[in-house]
């Protein structure tokens, strides 16, 4: 079974862990690493035969035009993260429409390609934002792996779906959220990230394997930064920040071949009709 691959596109001072630490004002001033580390990515992709789904930044394409040209040139697809990694659960309706349009815009100028799916930084879309899926909907997004349907600190929706869902009525929208597995009641995050940084490779190849047994195709997830163990480190972060971060990863480029080795993978949008097919409504978006 093909299972759907994707990264998010984000450099290393962008992720959520060190928002409260490193002020959107300063990103200009810091090392970035996101091309280096996107290439690194392209070529283990490329010698895997695997294609996937960059869900990326508009700032970081704005940046790096070229970076992206490549992404679209070796087969994989392009699609919409936001611009600059703000969590939809702290904007209004009115500022989530403004990011997926300007975004959308700079993308789709510098991919020369039609974006149709979109992932919201932090899996933001949550039962704290009604209108997201239907905002989607309106501009013409065909998907959405925006919703996690677990119990985090920094976000998730444990009542959702594990699997394609339709959350708009009238639409042909669907939700495809990243793998989960069940073990012992609890549905644990297993579709990639952190928790396949953190967690031994058996436990994501079991969670994939099960995924696939019970008829569904697995989405996995990762950042370029996670395969960067060289990447400058944050002083005064967290100690909880630190250990997210940080932790290994020197050992994900290594899981990460080992998995594109076990699986077949590709795009999200290449799985896209099978799951449009299958999706059962779950709420109507307000």
């Amino acid at each position: 079974m093909q299972n759907g691959l994707s990264v998010d596109v984000e450099d290393w001072f962008q992720v959520g862990a060190f928002e409260r630490t490193i002020d959107r004002a300063d990103w200009p001033t810091l090392e970035c690493r996101v091309e280096a580390n996107c290439d690194a990515v392209l070529e283990i992709f490329a010698e895997a035969g695997a294609k996937a789904t960059f869900f990326t930044l508009g700032w970081v394409a704005e940046r790096y035009p070229a970076l992206i040209r490549r992404i679209v040139a070796a087969g994989h697809e392009l699609a919409s993260h936001g611009y600059d990694h703000k969590r939809v659960f702290n904007m209004t309706a009115d500022e989530f429409a403004a990011d997926l349009l300007k975004t959308r815009a700079i993308l789709e100028d510098v991919g020369g390609v039609a974006v149709r799916g979109y992932r919201a930084p932090s899996f933001s879309v949550d039962a704290r934002t009604p209108w997201a899926h239907r905002m989607l909907a309106e501009q013409g997004y065909a998907y959405s792996s925006s919703v996690a349907p677990v119990v985090h600190d920094h976000y998730g929706w444990p009542q959702s779906p594990r699997h394609a869902w339709r959350p708009v009525a009238g639409s042909e929208l669907v939700e495809w959220p990243v793998t989960t597995a069940r073990f012992a009641g609890r549905t644990l995050a297993a579709g990639g990230g952190g928790f396949m940084r953190l967690l031994p490779y058996g436990f994501t190849r079991w969670a994939i394997a099960r995924m696939n047994a019970e008829g569904h195709p697995a989405i996995l997830y990762f950042h370029p930064w996670e395969i960067d163990p060289g990447q400058p480190r944050v002083a005064d972060a967290s100690i909880r920040s630190k250990i997210r971060h940080y932790s290994g990863l020197s050992a994900m480029a290594g899981k990460l071949k080992k998995l594109l080795a076990d699986f077949d993978w590709t795009r999200a949008d290449t799985l896209l009709p099978a799951q449009q097919a299958r999706a059962e409504p779950w709420r109507a978006a307000a």
